[in-house]
């Protein structure tokens, strides 16, 4: 893994080079992104790593005067995983919309698509209405994105108002197709979807799986990455379709961490095992404190942060103590 900053590259930005060194991963103090307040709490993070930057996306939640809250799509980018642009708001105040929880971003036909659900609270609902659904949004740049497409997963012969709520997409090619898309979703379990061109999709069916899945390839495997209850549920499967059990239970430092105590999910894992300047998985996630969980259930004051392994099952964070940490690694080599 690539921990020494010797490594580095030029940058272009705005037309002044930036120097960008390679992630030293043994000089982050805290992995703690984006702390949460009363305020605003960050949420159900989404990663592309391009031309040395890390480009996040996830949920930004603000609690509005009247005891309920919008969602929008934020952005923000870092070369170190420790200094981060401020937030940058993508999407319009409008609890009738509440667009959020982006699941990832993919390169498709020279540009970059990027999924995300809508989560409508119009009536100050704690948890977004069965009106929920999936869109896709495209960019050339990572920075100016389109108007959202709406995800027809269940196929165009199914009315929108009978496709059922939705929530936390996810696309991934197929290893053995190229040009075929799968989208995870959550309802009834994680529900899938193809397509070859993200416009017409077909229905496949589900699995047993908690939210905000997402899925990478691991010597021959699929890996996927789902919230329980609480913590992060890890399955494989060599075909997409049986996944089985859980084979860990990945809760990584919560009980240190006053900040996710209440609940530690939304984990989503970006492979950079072949990139010089970082050299292993990095995880992200949010967790949700107990004050927080006691004002607004919905968001509980959520902050992000990440992780990183090797070999995705030993996670190691800035912190990190064997004593504290060895039953989840324990649990996760059985």
């Amino acid at each position: 893994m690539a921990l020494c900053g010797v490594l580095a590259a030029c940058l272009s930005v705005g037309g002044v080079l930036e120097r960008v060194e390679a992630v030293d991963f043994a000089k982050i103090k805290s992995p703690v992104i984006f702390r949460g307040d009363d305020k605003f709490a960050f949420r159900d993070p989404a990663v592309v790593y391009h031309d040395g930057r890390f480009h996040l996306f996830f949920t930004l939640s603000e609690n509005a005067a009247d005891g309920g809250y919008f969602n929008y799509l934020a952005q923000s980018r870092s070369t170190d995983l420790v200094h981060w642009t401020w937030p940058r708001i993508l999407t319009p105040r409008d609890r009738t919309k509440n667009f959020s929880s982006p699941g990832n971003v993919v390169r498709y036909r020279n540009e970059w698509i990027l999924c995300l659900q809508t989560y409508p609270t119009p009536a100050k609902q704690q948890f977004g209405t069965e009106a929920s659904r999936l869109w896709i949004v495209r960019s050339k740049n990572l920075e100016d994105w389109s108007s959202p497409e709406l995800l027809r997963v269940k196929g165009d012969d199914v009315p929108i108002e009978r496709m059922g709520r939705m929530i936390d997409p996810f696309l991934l090619e197929d290893a053995d197709e190229p040009g075929k898309w799968w989208c995870f979703y959550k309802q009834n379990g994680v529900s899938k979807s193809y397509s070859y061109d993200l416009k017409r999709w077909t229905y496949v069916g589900r699995s047993p799986a908690g939210e905000n899945v997402t899925i990478v390839r691991h010597g021959g495997e699929y890996v996927m990455f789902h919230s329980p209850a609480n913590g992060i549920g890890v399955k494989r499967s060599r075909d997409l379709s049986r996944w089985g059990d859980d084979v860990a239970h990945l809760t990584l430092g919560q009980k240190d961490w006053s900040w996710a105590r209440r609940r530690l999910t939304a984990a989503t894992v970006i492979d950079l095992t072949g990139e010089p300047r970082v050299g292993t998985f990095v995880m992200f996630f949010h967790g949700d404190s107990d004050e927080g969980a006691a004002r607004q259930p919905a968001h509980g004051n959520a902050s992000l942060a990440f992780a990183w392994s090797d070999d995705l099952v030993d996670w190691t964070w800035p912190g990190k103590t064997l004593s504290t940490t060895k039953p989840a690694m324990d649990r996760a080599r059985q």
